[in-house]
């Protein structure tokens, strides 16, 4: 465009007024709007950053339209990235529209006589491109934010599978949204081997269902950590129908982070389990398969085991630990038990239930003297390596 005596006198005049023009920008900002009132001074010298190049890209493109793009996306580069997390788009927008206006409003001052309406034509389509260039610079931030996301959830899914709550995963999880708190842990295989759009679609429901949920998706191994307040056993019947077909385990109750972790690589080997007890429920709790768990190599499960139903028992002594030892060894036979031990099989049915209101494992439940069974054994295994006194 040719530059003619009037546009070069426009010029200079906007390149003398551009730090009046951003000030002025300023003033109108912190007036109508309070959320930028309330931005700490350090975003509020951000937004200052941008108003100044906004301004100073205008006159660059004002004289030379040809390089329109570039000066508009420039706007943005004067501003660290960060300010695309604590300034949303709408608010952008609404400084982009600010600047103009106070732009608009001044025209006449800078406009050199007899070219006031090109400078207002000029200053309606520069609106347009630094509103464009607003949105593509929101675009790839979400974007790149978006990835980042993702592969920070992979990295604590990752670290919570394997127990290794080092300094770095609180402050990785934080950043994820997570905070300590009531913590649902599921764990189960999606339907089938998923490609990426439905892997990112999986995402999206479950956090529907569950918002901030730590998703992994391990091959066709799916993990769930969705910290709620809300009810746990509705969370998990909705979270439930996302899961393919296969056992789906619910990790003991968690709170912390190092909690959490331990109801995630319970979850998980209870899902490797889960096999062995053909009737287990759907879902089915990590502590319902203990026995389960002992005979995939599950340590924990087996301290476990033992701590919740041996000790118990064994502390508590006497006639009632002699006589659950001894309905066990008998083939959870009454009869035998009682022949056994020389006493009447409704007194072995007596302790047994003493043994029940006790510690809340019924032996003659089939279910619980199949744990009982196990718990023992591994208890009296336990027991013979210990040196003696």
């Amino acid at each position: 465009m040719s530059q003619t005596p009037a546009r070069v006198e426009t010029l200079r005049r906007l390149r003398a007024a551009t730090g009046r023009l951003a000030t002025a920008a300023l003033r109108r900002l912190d007036a109508e709007y309070p959320w930028f009132r309330a931005l700490p001074a350090q975003e509020r010298s951000w937004v200052g950053t941008v108003a100044q190049a906004g301004i100073s890209s205008f006159v660059a493109w004002y004289a030379d339209p040809q390089h329109s793009h570039r000066s508009a996306t420039e706007v943005f580069a004067a501003a660290p990235p960060e300010l695309t997390r604590s300034v949303s788009l709408q608010h952008t927008l609404s400084i982009v529209r600010t600047v103009v206006e106070v732009v608009e409003s001044h025209s006449d001052e800078f406009a050199s006589p007899g070219n006031e309406v090109e400078v207002r034509q000029a200053i309606l389509l520069y609106s347009r491109e630094i509103a464009f260039s607003a949105a593509e610079v929101y675009a790839r931030a979400a974007e790149s934010r978006g990835a980042w996301d993702a592969r920070l959830e992979a990295l604590v899914v990752d670290a919570l599978v394997r127990g290794e709550v080092d300094d770095d995963v609180p402050s990785r999880a934080a950043a994820l949204g997570w905070n300590p708190g009531p913590t649902l842990v599921m764990v189960g295989t999606t339907d089938g081997a998923l490609g990426e759009v439905q892997s990112a679609e999986l995402r999206r429901t479950l956090r529907r269902i569950a918002p901030g949920a730590l998703v992994g998706i391990h091959g066709e191994d799916l993990i769930v950590i969705a910290r709620s307040d809300d009810d746990h056993g509705a969370l998990t019947r909705q979270l439930l129908t996302s899961f393919g077909p296969g056992p789906v385990v619910l990790g003991p109750p968690a709170i912390t982070l190092v909690e959490v972790a331990r109801a995630t690589r319970a979850a998980v080997a209870g899902v490797a389990a889960a096999p062995a007890w053909s009737l287990a429920p759907r879902p089915v709790g990590a502590d319902e398969l203990l026995p389960e768990r002992v005979l995939v190599g599950d340590a924990a499960a087996r301290e476990r085991l033992i701590a919740i139903a041996y000790d118990p028992i064994q502390r508590a002594g006497g006639s009632l630990q002699e006589t659950v030892a001894t309905y066990l060894d008998c083939g959870r036979s009454l009869e035998v038990a009682a022949r056994t031990m020389f006493v009447h099989a409704n007194t072995v049915r007596y302790r047994l239930r003493k043994v029940a209101e006790m510690t809340g494992w019924d032996v003659l439940a089939h279910r619980d003297a199949h744990v009982l069974e196990t718990a023992f054994k591994l208890g009296r295994l336990r027991d013979a390596r210990r040196p003696s006194l």
